[in-house]
């Protein structure tokens, strides 16, 4: 089965649509030439690492930040490079439903049956994963976007893979 996973989206989720509390800097991003202005926290960082830590889980990438996360995110919050899932562009609710069942389905199919905790904004993820065939044992922690991850968002997660252990 594997150790489980911490999945990891960014917008709305480490970089919150509002402008945030304190312990929040503003920074500049450029991915693919597209300049992005974000409010990151360093304080998510070790958190994450700790969260990962103390459960045994693996920390991952679930945005479409993809591996762009690991150049832009990463070091501004204290992360090393981490895997993530490789969430291709939305081709819109024509082709492809809401985009939290686009992710939800790449994400399903990434984490092949392990379980995870995803921090994620997207109103509809719950049940888009949930109806994913062959997911594993989840939890989503449904953060809220206009303020972003919280301690009591990761302590959830953190309860929630510590009772996955016993």
């Amino acid at each position: 089965m594997g150790s489980p996973l911490v999945l990891l989206d960014v917008d709305g989720v480490l970089n919150p649509f509002e402008r945030p509390h304190r312990g929040y800097k503003r920074h500049r991003c450029s991915p693919n030439g597209v300049t992005y202005r974000l409010w990151l926290n360093a304080a998510h960082g070790p958190s994450l690492l700790e969260l990962a830590e103390s459960t045994g889980a693996e920390l991952a990438w679930a945005s479409y930040w993809c591996d762009n996360a690991n150049e832009w995110i990463s070091p501004r919050i204290g992360l090393p490079e981490l895997p993530f899932v490789p969430i291709p562009r939305f081709p819109g609710i024509e082709e492809g439903g809401t985009l939290g069942a686009w992710k939800a389905r790449h994400v399903a199919a990434w984490a092949e049956r392990r379980p995870f905790v995803w921090f994620e904004d997207e109103p509809d993820a719950t049940e888009c994963i949930a109806g994913e065939e062959g997911v594993g044992e989840h939890l989503l922690v449904a953060v809220d976007p206009l303020v972003g991850l919280t301690d009591g968002d990761l302590e959830r997660g953190a309860a929630w893979l510590r009772a996955l252990a016993r």
